[in-house]
């Protein structure tokens, strides 16, 4: 992908193939059909019950409910009880980090404008948001949520917030001319406006180049699913022990016994929820 905001508006405008009046309305539908709409993907939404029962499927908590079934089936009640308060807790902590991120998914989708106003060969419309295609010419004003990736093609006293991807909280004044640095951060990028930001003063006109899922937020959101979807160095370390953990008790001749067992897991649960929870309230900051 060209970055856009090296480049001059009127070239933006020829490599788009577009115009300063906009696309005509069967080539809008054309690049809609080809491109899909503009829109964050998400992965199958999961219920709390399932977010909760999936804590459970990790080889260390099995490990765990079967020294339990053990000490419990040995008499030993408050072992058993102790096992049982290392699970819940466990899943309770893992439940509530999967949760947030679930609702993080949420809130970007919410923070999508519901409609833009463009320009359709020579014509101003509003139309949905999620019909906006790469090309099309978008009127910005205070108030508006940016719908898409856009290149400022004109800005007249514009100003963005950009608060929800840079956490600046002072709006950035835009300009129109080419900036110049490849590796530039978002918050450099002036003649840039990204999806989901507010515009909270002046007025603009812009190009859109990227939508949906190729949007800066786009990158975000599938960071996060693939956060959710994928284990960390950690938990994986973590199951391997589990999983040499139980072998070690299956066939050495003085196995570990039930309690020693989840005293064992639980500190191995503790570590690991202390840097995953470190690591959360890091990127919090």
């Amino acid at each position: 992908m060209p970055l856009w905001h090296t480049l001059p508006a009127e070239a933006v405008i020829d490599r788009l193939h577009t115009s300063w009046q906009g696309l005509s309305a069967e080539e809008a539908r054309r690049r809609l059909a080809e491109c899909g709409p503009n829109l964050l993907a998400e992965a199958r939404r999961r219920t709390p019950l399932s977010i909760f029962l999936r804590q459970f499927k990790d080889f260390l908590i099995v490990v765990l409910l079967a020294a339990a079934v053990i000490s419990g089936l040995l008499g030993e009640a408050i072992d058993t009880l102790a096992i049982i308060a290392i699970v819940i807790l466990n899943a309770v902590i893992g439940f509530v980090q999967e949760y947030r991120a679930e609702r993080a998914m949420e809130a970007l989708k919410a923070l999508a404008a519901p409609s833009a106003t463009v320009m359709r060969a020579g014509t101003t419309v509003t139309i949905p948001a999620a019909e906006l295609v790469p090309g099309d010419i978008v009127c910005l004003e205070a108030g508006s949520v940016v719908p898409a990736d856009l290149r400022l093609l004109e800005a007249v006293h514009l100003r963005v917030d950009e608060a929800v991807l840079t956490r600046e909280s002072v709006p950035v004044d835009k300009i129109v001319a080419a900036i110049a640095g490849d590796g530039l951060p978002l918050g450099d990028r002036r003649n840039m406006a990204y999806k989901g930001t507010m515009v909270t003063y002046g007025r603009g006109r812009s190009v859109v180049v990227a939508t949906g899922m190729a949007t800066a937020f786009g990158k975000i959101a599938a960071l996060l699913q693939e956060a959710e979807e994928a284990n960390t160095p950690l938990q994986r370390r973590l199951a391997h022990f589990g999983r040499r953990l139980a072998l070690n008790a299956i066939f050495k001749t003085a196995p570990l016994h039930p309690a020693e067992l989840a005293l064992t897991v639980g500190i191995a649960s503790v570590v690991f929820w202390a840097v995953e929870g470190e690591k959360w309230l890091r990127h919090r900051r």
